[in-house]
């Protein structure tokens, strides 16, 4: 027989509960550190005043109640530590560590005074284990103050250790002595320039976190105006096309009646009919909105092409607008975004046609595609009155719209005076 293995269950639960312990372990510090240094922020003066006690109670407390053996040490090292008096000792050790409270503040000024006293100490031959205020103060110095500051804060600690190290050549030599206290020195300035260093790309990173949140704000916001523009332009097509046929019928109809006339049902029915083909597409362009990004593409397919322009044509006809509409080239494989660009222009054209030169004019729709363009032309007769004089028609949203949808495609758009009427052109770039 056969003997499937299987692996020990106890083995993953134990490798479960080590990763688990870690991530606990990780988190706990995180959670620990941020504490703390928000606890620093807060007061700041803590940290400074628990640095000055644990140097004072580690390195000044011991000389202070035990000095240096006279018998040996003081022999050996030639140093008069062990002979100083307690208020000389207290003095040099306050010199050395009382400056380490403002060493984050003015570090500089901390290190001139804390290097200064270090000089006084060792010239007096007096050997203190507070003189590790030197490293600290020049760590603060790596870590807080300018170039030129640690620079200079540099070639003075190596200048006082010289004649640290001559001091204790009774017992080491003057290089050896000299290379320790120098390696110390390193030290402490490279963990001075390693924090300084992290702080700066931790402080970068919140700072391109913060940068990018708000330019994502403004994208945000951008699009969202450019949605609503689009709306806007979107139900001033759909709406404003269908209103204006509607008030346009109505007038009609009113001058039907002043004259004494019954307005025939077919004004009637063709004011029912833009109505409702108001509401549809109305309906269609809110249905359109209202669906998940997803369903964007079907969506989009509803909107008209150039194919409708037929059908556009025919609806200003029943209004009493004479329209010859004609397409010059094969407009199947146009881009659907400039077809419907071009839709949207005619539409915008009639209707301006239709409220200036009104019912009866005669309007020349031509669609030329051509290369690489597709030019739009649209031209009315004028008033059918026969009057001459040219209507003025001022620069109002639907010149501005459709130049911007123009615009959108690459292309130009001029309107102005044509004779006695008004002519638009538009010429679109195809991809």
């Amino acid at each position: 027989m056969t003997r499937t293995a299987h692996p020990a269950p106890h083995t993953a639960t134990v490798a479960v509960g080590e990763s688990g312990g870690t991530g606990s372990l990780v988190a706990l510090s995180s959670r620990l550190g941020q504490g703390l240094r928000r606890a620093d922020r807060a007061r700041p003066w803590v940290l400074n005043v628990a640095v000055v006690a644990l140097v004072v109670s580690v390195f000044c407390v011991p000389d202070l109640l035990h000095g240096i053996d006279a018998g040996d040490e003081a022999g050996r090292f030639r140093l008069t530590s062990a002979h100083l008096p307690v208020i000389e000792m207290l003095a040099l050790q306050a010199g050395l560590v009382l400056p380490l409270l403002w060493r984050r503040r003015r570090p500089a000024l901390a290190f001139g005074v804390i290097a200064a006293v270090f000089f006084l100490q060792w010239f007096v031959g007096a050997a203190l284990r507070a003189d590790i205020a030197l490293f600290v103060a020049l760590y603060g110095v790596a870590l807080r103050a300018r170039t030129p500051q640690l620079l200079w804060a540099c070639g003075i600690t190596a200048g006082a250790l010289v004649p640290a190290a001559v001091r204790v050549s009774g017992v080491l030599s003057v290089w050896v002595s000299l290379f320790f206290l120098l390696s110390t020195a390193t030290a402490a300035v490279a963990l001075g320039l390693t924090v300084r260093i992290r702080r700066a790309q931790l402080a970068g990173l919140r700072d391109r976190a913060a940068r990018l949140e708000t330019e994502r704000d403004q994208r945000s916001r951008l699009a969202a105006a450019a949605e609503r523009a689009r709306v806007a332009r979107d139900m001033h097509d759909v709406v404003g096309h269908n209103l204006a046929v509607v008030v346009t019928l109505a007038d009609v109809g009113l001058r039907a009646d002043a004259a004494g006339r019954q307005p025939g049902p077919e004004v009637l029915r063709s004011i029912a009919d833009a109505g409702r083909q108001a509401l549809g597409e109305l309906r269609r362009v809110l249905g359109i909105l209202g669906e998940p990004a997803r369903d964007e593409g079907p969506g989009l397919m509803l909107q008209p092409r150039l194919a409708d322009l037929g059908a556009l044509c025919e609806g200003v006809r029943a209004v009493g607008l004479n329209v010859v509409h004609r397409t010059v080239g094969s407009v199947d494989g146009v881009d659907g975004k400039v077809q419907l660009t071009a839709y949207r222009i005619a539409q915008e054209a009639l209707i301006n046609a239709l409220q200036h030169a009104g019912p009866g004019a005669r309007v020349k729709l031509v669609v030329v595609a051509s290369g690489s363009r597709l030019v739009i032309r649209v031209r009315d007769g004028g008033p059918p009155d026969g009057e001459s004089r040219r209507r003025a028609r001022q620069e109002g949203h639907g010149l501005a719209g459709m130049r911007e949808l123009a615009a959108r495609c690459g292309g130009r758009l001029d309107a102005g005076p044509a004779g006695n009427g008004w002519a638009v052109e538009a010429v679109l770039q195809i991809p």
